[in-house]
């Protein structure tokens, strides 16, 4: 399984989170970060966004019918975002488009085994895949980035 952790791009400030949208340099950083993840994803990968304006407009560069799933949204847990994900039983490519803290805890838990603040940059992806080595199940980081990069 190929996991893609992508926070969403620079967002507005304001008080309703769930409507905070994102700044015209948000649309460019989500925009270049679409452009490489379409050079590099199969035609069958999974892009799930949360709730949150930002992350639905964060992954419609990607893919304009992307799916919506609340438990993403901030306030949620690794666990949640790992059943949305289906880690480590899914075959497809999926993309997870969410919020800090819980992109960088899920990195950190599926990496080092235990759950840390890492920090995820805004329009920034973490490329995680699980794979199967000597009959044991393996996490193996394929690539960091962020929008400054591309």
């Amino acid at each position: 399984m190929n996991l893609i952790l992508w926070r969403h791009a620079e967002a507005e400030e304001g008080t309703d989170d769930l409507a905070r949208r994102l700044t015209s340099r948000g649309q460019k950083q989500a925009t270049r970060m679409a452009a490489w993840l379409q050079s590099q994803l199969p035609a069958s990968a999974q892009i799930i966004a949360s709730q949150a304006i930002r992350a639905r407009q964060t992954a419609a560069a990607l893919y304009p019918n992307h799916m919506v799933d609340a438990r993403l949204n901030p306030g949620t847990t690794v666990a949640d975002h790992l059943s949305v994900a289906g880690w480590p039983d899914n075959q497809e490519h999926v993309v997870l488009v969410g919020h800090q803290p819980h992109l960088g805890r899920l990195a950190s838990s599926l990496l080092a085994g235990f759950e840390a603040d890492w920090s995820v940059k805004k329009g920034g992806v973490w490329w995680l895949q699980c794979r199967i080595r000597d009959n044991a199940p393996q996490t193996v980081l394929k690539a960091i980035l962020s929008p400054d990069q591309l």
